[in-house]
Parts: C-alpha cells; structure tokens; sequence
C-alpha cells in the first residue's frame, strides 16, 4: 500500500499532536479557524465550550481530508482511518489528540457514536465525489450527515435536548445552515468542480450544463437561488417552531448561531440573490449582533411567506 501524501498524513489520527493537552490544543485549532460558530460556543460554561472545541476539532479535520487536494482513495483511506479512531474512542481506547479530548464530552454528554460516524460519511460522500448536482434525496441525505449530525451533538453538549423534538429541531436547523452555505458559496464549490444545487431545480430553470463553472454563469441562477432560499427559510421557520419547546437558556447557543446565518440568507434575499456577492457578505460586527438579538429576544415567530 502506498504511503499517503504527507499535508494529508498530518490529518490522520496518529499524526495529531497535544496529546498532553488535548482539550487546550482542540480549543487552540477552533479560534485559529475563525469559524462562524465562535460567538455560540464562547457563551458557553466551560466544560461545555471545551466540549465543542472538541467536537468541531474533530469535524474540522475530516473536512480538511474531504476539501483537500488529494486522491478520492487516499481519502478514503484517511477517513477509515478516523473511522476506526472513533470505535478506539468508544472502547475507550482513543489515541489521537481529538479523541482524548472528545472522551471527556461523550461520558458527560451522552453523545451517540453515530452522529460521529454521520459525520464522516458525510464526508465520505465529497471525498467520492465531486458531487455535482445531486437529486434531493441525496442532498438531504448529505445534509443530514455533514449539518445534523453537528447540530444533534451540540444540543446534547449545550444541555438543551429534551428527545425527539431536540432531534427534529437539529436537524431542521442544521439543513438550513447548509442550504445558506450552499447558496453563499456557489462560486467556491464550483471551483472545487462541486455543484451542490439539487437537480430537480436546475432543470426546472432550464439550466442544462451540468459543469459546475458553466452553471454559475447561467441567467437563470438568481432565480434559482430564490426558490432554493424559500427552502432555507422553510428549514428556518420549523426550527422556530420547534425552539419553544426548549430552554431559552440552554438554547442560547445554537440562537446565536441561527441568528448570525439567518441574517447570511436575507442579506442573499435582499440582493435578489445576484451573483457575484459582496466579500464579505456580512461584516463580522452585523453578524454578532443578529445571533445576539436571536438568543436574547429569541427567534420569533414564522415569517410570512412571499406570494
């Protein structure tokens, strides 16, 4: 078997280092990336933000594998290579950095291995790929690993899940993020040779090509995107309907992160979803503001919809 890449060996589970400090290196990784998550994971206690340093560690590299330059089958071996870890982690043997860090936040939050194992075949799916125009079975199907199975870990570290209704409103929310992702960032996945516009709509706008820089610069994606935003809101609004059901206090941070890419979706929505978008699309300050908004007043009630 040849040896993998080495920017790629850095990423598997026995190259990670902070293995004396495993939650301070986890914690490190998060700030260093900047992610939009920030402001949500910095109100928490902390044993329940060093819970989702962790979890966001180990998401951050998986993705780093999937999104890297690599071979679809060195890819696959380096996910498989997470995939044991996290079966070493549940047997309580972990011997990576991330999974040190991670034992801790499973014993104290219940988490389930298999969001965890959710999560990797969502990344799967890209490393396989691209994909490129998906039929929606398999965009949700992706979205539920790579967004859900985020959001159902989170609820449990946040101490805000209650069962079933937890389930559902994870879910909802986590597709809604991904559906604004994936409207922010068309031209960037097209760049990867990634289109991850669901099928059915493409060709109900009469947009034929299928390579992904061609689709970008089709007329008709403006319109594209509004029904696809008229998705995403949908996903939004079944979460509000679900929030009520939760402790405001223990839902503050998964608010804060609705607010902040909520506030992505109408700023596309208020530019008629024209492309190219602004860079930034939301000045960091603006972003805060509407996640802070969201988890003091919280999210309010369904908007009316457009005719």
């Amino acid at each position: 078997m040849t040896e993998l890449a080495p920017s790629l060996a850095r990423l598997l589970p026995s190259a990670q280092d902070g293995r004396h400090d495993p939650m301070g290196w986890a914690s490190a990784l998060t700030r260093a990336s900047g992610t939009s998550f920030g402001p949500g994971m910095a109100i928490l206690p902390r044993p329940r933000r060093q819970a989702m340093h962790a979890v966001y560690a180990f998401c951050r590299l998986v993705d780093d594998i999937a999104d890297g330059p690599f071979r679809p089958d060195e890819k696959r071996r380096a996910l498989a290579a997470w995939r044991q870890e996290i079966a070493q982690l549940y047997a309580g043997r972990p011997t990576s950095a991330v999974g040190r860090a991670l034992a801790p936040a499973i014993e104290a939050f219940d988490l389930p291995q298999s969001e965890f194992l959710l999560m990797i075949e969502g990344m799967e799916m890209d490393a396989m790929g691209p994909i490129v125009a998906p039929l929606r079975p398999t965009l949700e199907r992706y979205t539920r690993r790579v967004a859900g199975s985020v959001g159902v870990l989170s609820m449990r570290i946040f101490g805000a899940w209650t069962g079933g209704v937890s389930q559902r409103f994870a879910v909802a929310l986590g597709h809604a993020f991904q559906l604004t992702n994936i409207l922010r960032d068309i031209e960037a996945d097209a760049a990867q040779g990634r289109l991850y516009l669901p099928a059915e709509l493409l060709d109900a706008h009469g947009i034929a090509p299928r390579e992904p820089r061609a689709v970008v610069r089709h007329p008709a994606i403006p319109r594209l995107s509004a029904e696809l935003g008229a998705e995403a809101r949908a996903a939004y609004d079944e979460a509000r309907r679900l929030a009520p059901h939760h402790s405001r206090l223990r839902l503050a941070p998964a608010l804060v992160m609705m607010g902040a890419y909520e506030a992505y979706l109408d700023r596309m929505e208020a530019l008629g979803f024209r492309r190219p978008l602004p860079d930034p699309l939301l000045p960091r300050r603006q972003k805060l503001w509407r996640g802070l908004v969201c988890a003091l007043l919280g999210p309010g009630p369904p908007r009316p919809r457009l005719p």
